[in-house]
């Protein structure tokens, strides 16, 4: 016998013999919907949160209770926590200048990879000029490109130039691979605006820039926004580029974490408050612009 709707109000409702119809698997996942998926990601959340949780009760242990026993102690003995080792970072001045260094790289590296892609994905989105697509196609190709394979070329030509080993040459090598992935992200993003707001602004007078800072920036926020947070996570994560093309007076945290671990290997006073802070940073990035992150990326989706 087939499963019969009745119609209220011109909706169809399903009848108790079509919804005995369902099958099992229908009616788990309908169930876990619910209640149970919520408990299993909020544990799946609290598993994650583990490790940043861990380092961060490291951090505020000394060496010696570091060393006597784990982290999860300090739970059960609260008295033992001392800031002491965020007061050993703070006097160690190779940390200090490379997590200023770290910033140094990662703001201009980002602004300039949000600045330039906006502008050229607005360009091969809406401006008309000789080979537009097949430039664009050339952009396309550079996202397959690896870092390692421009390494090497890379630092004889930043040798002949002389940026070899300064951050100059550090937020070079990271705005040009990252330019391919910006250009690809907000050009398909900008071709979705109303082709009719865009000549409702000419006909009012507004010139390419005007257009572009007045009308394409303020609806690609949400775009931008999470191209600016994946530049900024990426460039403040990396170790290979900073390892390769700076010195000792440009290097990032990452790789001013990795020496001590390599240099001493025993000094948990320095490494895990310097961790802790490395990782915190980009949080706090993270969730500030969290909104337009989901925004933008949801938008995109839809699009």
């Amino acid at each position: 016998m087939s499963a019969q709707s009745d119609v209220a109000g011109g909706v169809p409702v399903v009848t108790e013999k079509a919804a005995a119809k369902q099958s099992v698997a229908t009616r788990l996942a309908a169930a876990a919907g619910g209640g149970l998926l919520r408990v299993f990601l909020i544990v799946v959340g609290l598993f994650w949160l583990v490790p940043t949780v861990g380092l961060l009760l490291a951090s505020l242990r000394t060496p010696e209770d570091t060393a006597a026993s784990g982290w999860w102690n300090v739970i059960t003995e609260p008295s033992k926590i001392t800031f002491d080792s965020y007061s050993t970072l703070l006097d160690n001045s190779q940390i200090t200048d490379s997590l200023w260094n770290t910033v140094l790289i990662t703001v201009p590296t980002t602004l300039l990879v949000v600045v330039v892609g906006s502008l050229a994905g607005y360009a091969f989105a809406w401006m008309e000029f000789p080979g537009r697509d097949w430039w664009f196609l050339g952009v396309v190709g550079l996202l397959v490109v690896p870092v390692q394979v421009a390494l090497l070329p890379i630092a004889r030509l930043f040798g002949d130039l002389g940026i070899f080993g300064s951050m100059v040459g550090v937020v070079l090598f990271h705005t040009g691979f990252g330019l391919p992935f910006a250009v690809f992200l907000l050009r398909n993003f900008f071709a979705e605006i109303p082709r009719e707001l865009l000549e409702a602004a000419r006909l009012d007078g507004a010139g390419e820039l005007r257009l572009f800072f007045r009308v394409v920036m303020p609806l690609g926020g949400p775009a931008i926004a999470s191209l600016g947070i994946f530049q900024f996570l990426w460039v403040w994560n990396d170790m290979l580029v900073a390892l390769i093309f700076a010195d000792a007076g440009s290097q990032p945290i990452t790789v001013a974490l990795q020496t001590q671990v390599r240099q001493f290997g025993n000094n948990v006073d320095v490494l895990a408050p310097g961790a802790f802070i490395s990782m915190v940073i980009p949080l706090a990035v993270f969730f500030a612009f969290q909104r337009q992150f989901v925004t933008g990326v949801m938008a995109g989706a839809v699009k």
